[in-house]
């Protein structure tokens, strides 16, 4: 069986990357095609790997300030490779548009891991500032990309979504139905830091980006005044870095990018984890703050609502302000969260069953097809 992965690019590293990370464990001599591939974070992660990267990585720029103004060149990017030799290729996909590889008799049969369908193309929030000109460019481009993506959606053999949030968006945008694997979490780290003293801070982790909820924890936490670490990189063309630094209080604390076993410590530590994104689609880190018996304080909303056990592993807020969030800080407070509770919820999110689940939903079409 020969297997190709075809991911929408390497640069940050995020839930996305475990995804890719976790296939590479059970596929490791399978071949990486992405759109670019630039050093930062993910790099070291993927450099002892078979890396093949499109015509658009030598474009100077393209990699670091112009892949999102030319996203409209994602059809040309993913036509160029020759895929043809594979007989299954697993395609990574949420915002570049990385599907629509299968769909002929002598072609491979594609399996695409749906993250999300493309946020900007269908109305969900995301990083990028709206202006009267980024809403025009968007209005003009976005109509052809979503026909683009529509047919690519057609191409593809089989469907994984990363929650039941995303796949109730895959039938309603592509019409097409989709099984359930969840994205893998490293919840073995927890059984490592187990036992550990809390701490009287809270944590957020994520790209430090708009669209997070990021200034929110902020204003929350300056008004509280309480202990705020944020773990996280600067992303895309945010100014959300810049504001963070600006108008953070002295309770509030950037680490920046930490690795592994940083971040386990201040998982444990933690009093409580903060998921803030509006609509998430799926959300690992929660899972990962559950998996160090760390209760989490949610937004009510998307993938969130499939991982937190209200009462029981954290809360949830339903208004989205910071008056709102306030009110959650507070109520998580009054409830007992046992951190025995949260690593057995961690589990069923663990990346075993998602190595388990992948490897035998690809070897069972694999046969399928023969």
């Amino acid at each position: 069986m020969k297997i190709a992965l075809v991911h929408d690019s390497i640069s940050e590293f995020g839930g996305a990357e475990r995804v890719l990370e976790a296939l590479l464990e059970i596929w490791p001599r399978a071949p990486i095609y992405t759109a670019f591939y630039k050093k930062g974070p993910a790099w070291d992660r993927f450099k002892d790997k078979e890396v093949h990267v499109s015509w658009a990585n030598s474009i100077p720029f393209f990699a670091t300030k112009l892949h999102s103004p030319f996203r409209f060149l994602a059809p040309l990017i993913w036509n160029s490779f020759n895929l043809s030799k594979y007989d299954i290729v697993i395609s990574s996909s949420s915002w570049y548009i990385t599907k629509g590889f299968g769909g002929r008799r002598d072609g491979p049969v594609e399996i695409c891991y749906c993250h999300t369908p493309p946020r900007w193309l269908y109305g969900y929030e995301t990083p990028v500032k709206k202006n009267w000109l980024v809403k025009s460019y968007i209005l003009v481009v976005a109509h052809f990309v979503r026909m683009y993506d529509w047919k690519a959606a057609q191409k593809v053999n089989y469907f994984v979504a990363n929650s039941e949030n995303v796949k109730k968006r895959i039938q309603k945008f592509y019409k097409r139905e989709a099984v359930v694997i969840y994205p893998p979490v490293e919840v073995g780290w927890g059984n490592k830091g187990s036992g550990g003293k809390k701490g009287d801070y809270y944590l957020v982790v994520s790209r430090i980006t708009g669209g997070k909820g990021i200034e929110m924890a902020v204003k929350a936490a300056n008004k509280l005044k309480v202990p705020l670490k944020i773990v996280g990189v600067a992303s895309g063309y945010s100014d959300t870095c810049e504001w963070v630094k600006k108008n953070a209080g002295l309770t509030v604390e950037m680490l920046g990018y930490v690795k592994d076993p940083e971040l386990a410590r201040l998982y444990v530590g933690a009093k409580a984890f903060l998921a803030l994104s509006p609509d998430e689609d799926f959300g690992i880190t929660p899972v990962e703050a559950m998996s160090y018996g760390t209760p989490v304080i949610a937004y009510r909303s998307g993938g969130y609502l499939e991982t937190v056990v209200e009462g029981k592993t954290g809360i949830f807020f339903d208004e989205y302000t910071v008056e709102g969030l306030i009110r959650g800080i507070r109520e998580v407070g009054k409830i007992r969260v046992r951190e025995e509770d949260c690593r057995v919820q961690a589990r069923k999110f663990s990346k075993e069953r998602f190595k388990k689940g992948m490897k035998e939903f690809v070897e069972k079409t694999f046969k399928e097809r023969k």
